[in-house]
This record gives structure tokens, C-alpha cells and sequence, in this order.
């Protein structure tokens, strides 16, 4: 992890979210800013650390990053956002932040290979993607996913990633998580 300023960092992530937050959610009726934070808010509501709440308003940032369309899956192209925001944020973020966020797509497969019903709750736009994503995991892609130390939080963010798609549902904004940013990106 490289050196950097906490206010730095911070600053450019409300930055990201202020020139592409407004973006569509890939099929879904919320903003990629409105998705973010409802994710966020759900962690906070389950008492989440702040590096699990933080993981929860970031773990699509890579969305943000890679400036692919919103029809991106419509096209059959699977941008993989979860390894594009890893890689950015790890220069200034531990694994307790990052692997949930790598981890939260390969958290999908994972619960739909060992929660058959799991899939029956997924949105179209993310069974779509699921499709381009691989599918369901294989049993080896389940033991080996298990291995991650990070792997629970991954499916905790996986559920509130699933639940964060409510139009016009009134959350905490995104200056809320400026102080929790600090505290993440601070103790670096």
C-alpha cells in the first residue's frame, strides 16, 4: 500500500461519486451513488466494522473507475469491476476493505451453488450478469473460495449488495461516510 493522504483519498472518492454516482446501476432503478449507499446504510445497520461499511460503499467503485456503459452486460461483456476497484483501492486500503469487495461477485456464485433459492431472489440485471459472471461456482470454486479469510464478510456485502437496489428509498448521504472514510484511510 502506498502512502497517501487520508483528505486525499477521500476527497477523490466523494469526487468519483459526484461526477459518476449519478450513473445508472446497470439495469437496476437506482444511481450507482443511490445503490452505494444503501448498501452502506444496511452494513451500518448490522453494526458492521468500519472497514466492512466502507467495503459495502465502495464495493462497486470499480464501475466508477472503468467508465464502461451502463448496457455493458446487455453487450455480453463482463467489465469485472470487483477486480478494477480492488486493484485501485488497495494502493491505500487493507484486505479487510478490498477482499469483500473483490470478493462480493465470486460471492453470488457461491451463494447460488449452496443456496439453490439464493438465485430466485436475484434481480434480472444480476442474474444477466451472473451468467456473464460464470455461473454458479463448480465444488472446487467452493472450497477454494472458503479460503479467503475475508470470505463471511464477502456474503455479508453480497446480501446487502442484493437489497441496495430500492427506488427513492431516503438513506444516509454520502458526506455521512465521510468520517468513517477518514478513520479506514487514516490507519493505513
Amino acid at each position: 500500500m502506498a502512502q497517501v493522504n487520508t483528505m486525499q483519498i477521500v476527497d477523490t472518492i466523494v469526487d468519483l461519486f459526484a461526477t459518476r454516482g449519478g450513473d445508472a446501476y446497470l439495469g437496476e432503478p437506482v444511481s450507482q451513488q443511490e445503490h452505494a449507499l444503501q448498501a452502506a446504510h444496511l452494513a451500518e445497520l448490522e453494526g458492521a466494522t468500519d472497514t466492512l461499511v466502507v467495503s459495502a460503499l465502495l464495493h462497486d467503485i470499480g464501475h466508477l473507475l472503468h467508465g464502461q456503459p451502463e448496457h455493458i452486460a446487455d453487450q455480453g461483456i463482463n467489465g469485472h469491476h470487483e477486480d478494477v476497484g480492488e486493484v485501485w483501492l488497495s494502493e491505500f486500503a487493507g484486505p479487510a476493505v478490498t477482499e469483500p469487495l473483490m470478493l462480493h461477485v465470486g460471492a453470488k456464485r457461491y451463494l447460488c451453488a449452496v443456496e439453490p433459492e439464493y438465485s430466485d431472489g436475484l434481480s434480472p440485471a444480476s442474474v444477466k450478469s451472473l451468467r456473464l459472471q460464470g455461473g454458479p461456482f463448480s465444488e472446487e470454486e467452493i472450497l477454494a473460495f472458503e479460503l479467503y479469510p475475508h470470505y463471511r464478510d464477502a456474503l455479508r456485502l453480497r446480501r446487502w449488495d442484493d437489497q441496495a437496489k430500492i427506488s427513492d428509498l431516503t438513506v444516509p448521504d454520502l458526506e455521512h461516510y465521510r468520517p468513517v472514510l477518514k478513520r479506514v484511510f487514516g490507519a493505513v
